[in-house]
């Protein structure tokens, strides 16, 4: 137990390429650079995960490679030792929001964008956006862009103290 909670903690500190490489190990297949945060449930089989360049996989998502619903059907003795499993493959360019479930089987095309809380039982095709239980198509990329270009905001080279001080000033009351 106390193992246990020393080897989380050490898992918190690591750098980001350290811990892909650590996924790594478990057999999930990462392309380059990732962004995977730290309590990514990858699952009782990482091994049947497949994610492409430049993907961004935020808190709390889980990966489900098999299907739990064959507990009901064991009860049979022709069925007793079944499992069914899936892999998922997840493309380029893609980012997962915070809590979404991907469940067994699904393909993830490229340049595509999951919403938070979203659970995915079906294939996603390249340059769309889904989200929702069950997962549906929202938009695709181009509407996107189109939609918050004027919106965005040039940050991500700002220090935290830089973009905090900027965010404050932008929308004090």
């Amino acid at each position: 137990m106390i193992k246990k909670l020393i080897n989380k903690l050490k898992v918190h500190f690591y750098s980001n390429e350290k811990y892909i490489n650590i996924l790594r190990s478990y057999g999930i297949s990462i392309g380059k650079n990732c962004e995977i945060y730290k309590n990514v449930d990858f699952g009782s089989e990482p091994y049947l995960v497949r994610i492409g360049n430049h993907v961004r996989i935020t808190n709390g998502v889980k990966f489900i490679t098999h299907d739990g619903g064959v507990w009901v059907l064991r009860e049979k003795e022709e069925y007793k030792n079944i499992d069914l499993f899936s892999r998922i493959n997840v493309g380029n360019n893609v980012h997962i929001g915070i809590n979404a479930i991907i469940m067994p089987g699904v393909n993830i095309g490229d340049n595509v964008i999951i919403g938070c809380g979203a659970v995915v039982t079906k294939n996603i095709p390249s340059n769309q956006i889904w989200g929702g239980v069950p997962a549906h198509q929202l938009s695709d990329i181009t509407q996107y862009l189109e939609k918050h270009i004027s919106d965005f905001e040039y940050t991500k080279q700002m220090s935290h103290m830089e973009k905090k001080k900027y965010l404050i000033n932008k929308y004090k009351d």
